[in-house]
């Protein structure tokens, strides 16, 4: 997954604890508290973090699909 290393506004280091965001949240934790506890006080950094998405799970079916694809035609061809 691509997430920025960097907040985008203010330049604060946020990659190196999006794992550990990213666990806690899933345990249940509430996510505010989370970010207070791993030092992320500033709004900026905070969206940096809650906005991110996993897209390459989104990507992943798509490129699956073109390979199936690709293989079917050169089946046809032979």
């Amino acid at each position: 997954m691509l997430v920025p290393v960097r907040c985008f506004t203010c330049g604060n280091l946020i990659a190196d604890k999006f794992e550990d965001y990213q666990t806690k949240v899933k345990t249940g934790e509430d996510p505010a508290k989370v970010l207070d506890s791993l030092g992320i006080s500033r709004y900026c950094c905070r969206r940096m973090l809650l906005t991110t998405v996993e897209t390459i799970q989104q990507v992943i079916p798509f490129y699956e699909a073109i390979q199936r694809r690709n293989q079917e035609v050169q089946s046809e061809l032979e």
